[in-house]
């Protein structure tokens, strides 16, 4: 290991993670499996709870609160240490972090601090994680009584999260289906000229038959101006009808003073996620400029960041650079989908037989297998090779199974 200097001068380096999220766990995770004890890592942020916010497109149909879980707790476990405080800057020539409970010094910095959500169009239900399945779950009822017949679901322009406005959909459509609200018409609208089209025409086209076949209707390449007295304005002086419209919460970058960023506030990269124009400074997760904001992408980004920052402190690896896959579980209302979509293997589709285990909703090389191990919410090895449909089905229906 390299001999260069320490900012807590013990001999020991101290790499600092900023956030409390997928991204900033899966950090410390790798750290251990690359650097063991032979580095210290502490994890600032202001969370108190470690929640899967993916999950929350589950909780509407579920009538089930977000799952949060002990966030230091988990650090601990993870072996890293937790400081709850509020990131304000950093001066990356000194190598410290400025926080409302004082400065942290670091020899590597992973900023992991996630986006700002905010409304994407008036008028509509906006969701952009947990704290918003209320509103939806309201709605819900709403169209069960009969009192509304047109919901219409919009992405609006990146950046934004887009699986979750297709989960919604099609959960949506089994809960009406399942109380025998068949009247409503269900409408996606997305400015997307093709579904998933960063990693190749494959799924895309196979989501949109999935939404075809659940009667869902679909409008690519449309850019939505409004939502009036129930019709959705669209740019080419188009209206669709819509009772009621549920937007995506769009996404700001958090602008950090000290960190470089574009003018929406988001942080460009190298190719092994290190901050630009910075010296041991690293960033992860939806505060980046990745155009696809997946907490399966935010753990690759996390693990390449770690990789790079062994390097340079001297651990003899050969860091990885961040090669984009988009693994995740798609929910359905019925069965969910997985998806292993790679940029450079667009033949790769959708699957009802999860390609990993345990099957998760998110996918991290460290992360999955922890949270099974330490959560108890799925089981570490599979009890007979692939699951089988059955299984699925077992896991899905809560008999001895939680999806992560």
């Amino acid at each position: 290991m390299s001999n260069r200097a320490n900012q807590h001068g013990n001999g020991v380096p101290h790499v600092v993670i900023a956030g409390g999220g997928v991204a900033a766990l899966e950090g410390v995770l790798a750290l251990r499996a690359v650097a063991g004890e032979a580095v210290t890592v502490e994890v600032v942020a202001t969370e108190q709870d470690f929640v899967v916010k993916a999950l929350s497109v589950a909780a509407p149909f579920l009538a089930d609160e977000v799952r949060r879980y002990p966030l230091g707790e988990l650090i601990a476990a993870a072996g890293g240490t937790f400081r709850r405080a509020r990131v304000l800057s950093v001066d990356s020539a000194r190598h410290a972090v400025a926080t409302d409970e004082g400065e942290v010094s670091y020899d590597a910095l992973l900023l992991a601090l996630g986006a700002v959500s905010k409304p994407a169009l008036e008028g509509a239900v906006t969701f952009g994680g947990p704290n918003d399945e209320h509103a939806l779950a309201e709605l819900l009822d709403a169209l069960v009584t009969g009192s509304a017949r047109r919901l219409a679901f919009v992405l609006p322009p990146a950046p934004t999260r887009q699986l979750p406005l297709y989960e919604l959909a099609l959960e949506t459509q089994s809960y009406l289906a399942d109380r025998g609200a068949h009247q409503v018409v269900i409408t996606i609208v997305t400015p997307e000229s093709s579904l998933f089209a960063p990693f190749g025409r494959g799924a895309g086209d196979e989501l949109s038959q999935l939404l075809a076949d659940r009667s869902i209707q679909l409008v690519t390449s449309a850019e939505v101006t409004g939502y009036s007295a129930g019709e959705l304005l669209l740019g080419d002086n188009r209206s669709i009808p819509a009772d009621h419209v549920v937007a995506m919460a769009g996404l700001e970058g958090r602008h950090l003073p000290g960190v470089p960023c574009d003018a929406d506030g988001f942080v460009p990269v190298d190719g092994h996620c290190r901050v630009v124009e910075t010296d041991d400074v690293y960033a992860a997760g939806d505060m980046t400029g990745f155009p696809v904001r997946h907490g399966g992408i935010a753990t690759q980004q996390a693990d390449a960041a770690i990789d790079a920052i062994a390097f340079t402190l001297g651990f003899p690896i050969d860091p990885a650079p961040f090669h984009p896959v988009l693994r995740g579980q798609l929910l359905t209302g019925m069965f969910p989908r997985y998806l292993r979509l790679d940029a450079d293997d667009p033949g790769q589709t959708l699957s009802t037989v999860a390609p990993w285990w345990p099957p998760a909703k998110i996918v991290g090389r460290y992360l999955t297998p922890f949270l099974a191990r330490h959560l108890g919410i799925a089981r570490a090895d599979p009890p007979d090779g692939i699951p089988s449909e059955d299984t699925l089905l077992e896991w899905r229906t809560g008999n001895g199974w939680v999806p992560i």
